[in-house]
């Protein structure tokens, strides 16, 4: 059965002292108050080895927002997935848009972030999603089927360790949200291509997130949805009463 997932990703905010506190907040609000769903927090690298210890294993994984897709050697300023596991980490965030649009991630290299992620026994949150140029041509199911190929290579085994996380680009931080509909439909989508490429048991075992404007106003509605698996947070992930009120929406 595949899991219901919020996961938050605090991109690059909070300073170390910051993200321990906010971390801290939650680990004490969520066993004061039990989550009906898995719980991720993805941060920056330099909190990773500070704040996978102080959360309760049980309760809140401890994510990166990315890693290389080299195993090690002379990569200035890069971090490797062995390193981000040897923080106690357990997943990592690959393909989110801001990397693949201000960073030039390819198809070829995101396949390789997860290759090592996977051998490293980290779960990535793979992302995928259109832009509003995209959206509005409706070419939104021809966009995510090319991203899922940074994925499709895998095997039915490993694709099975991976959690993909539909991200409408044009949604986030905009203000604008997709309907539950357009979430569904385009969840219901990637769900059949999983279907198509691994079979209908792969499919239906793949936790899909949505990733785009999520509240606690609007999550309880788009979690409603049968093909909507939960939500990858932003900014609602950076403070406590927004997050919990995320996490509230499966209770």
């Amino acid at each position: 059965m595949r899991k219901n997932i919020v996961a938050g990703n605090w991109k690059m905010n909070k300073n170390l002292q910051e993200g321990i506190a906010l971390a801290k907040e939650l680990n004490e609000a969520l066993i004061a108050d039990k989550p009906n769903c898995d719980v991720v927090i993805c941060t920056p690298f330099i909190h990773l080895a500070s704040v996978t210890p102080i959360v309760d294993s049980a309760i809140i994984g401890v994510g990166a927002e990315n890693c290389a897709d080299k195993v090690s050697g002379a990569y200035t300023g890069e971090v490797s997935a062995e390193m981000v596991a040897s923080t106690g980490a357990q997943y990592v965030i690959l393909g989110h848009s801001e990397r693949r649009s201000y960073y030039g991630e390819t198809v070829e290299i995101l396949e390789e972030k997860v290759k090592l992620a996977l051998a490293n026994n980290l779960t990535p949150i793979f992302c995928i999603g259109e832009v509003l140029e995209e959206r509005q041509a409706e070419k939104q199911n021809e966009v995510v089927a090319a991203q899922l190929a940074s994925v499709f290579t895998l095997s039915a085994e490993d694709f099975g360790k991976i959690v993909l996380a539909y991200e409408p680009v044009w949604a986030i931080g905009t203000g604008l949200t997709a309907t539950p509909e357009q979430a569904q439909d385009i969840h219901a989508y990637i769900r059949s291509l999983i279907a198509e490429k691994y079979g209908q048991e792969v499919a239906d075992n793949c936790s899909i997130l949505y990733g785009g404007s999520c509240k606690p106003s609007n999550a309880k509605e788009l979690f409603a949805k049968p093909d909507v698996d939960g939500g990858l947070i932003g900014g609602a992930a950076l403070k406590v009463s927004d997050f919990k009120g995320i996490i509230d929406a499966f209770k």
